[in-house]
């Protein structure tokens, strides 16, 4: 899996169909093949970044 934002492979998995990517720190979501990206707020929250990206590019390949 490489991440959509900065293209690296270093993600970690952090939970069930979730990673986190040590290249650009954010969380990814895996969810019916598609990829959906998160930014962790100071106080833990997530906000979607998928506005970032097209379709295409939040598609998951291995």
């Amino acid at each position: 899996m490489i991440c959509p934002n900065c293209h690296s492979k270093d993600l970690g998995k952090i939970g069930v169909n979730q990673y986190y990517c040590w290249g650009c720190y954010i969380e990814l979501t895996i969810n019916k093949g598609m990829i959906y990206t998160h930014q962790v707020e100071e106080d833990g929250t997530l906000s979607s970044l998928d506005d970032l990206f097209d379709d295409e590019d939040r598609k998951l390949s291995m």
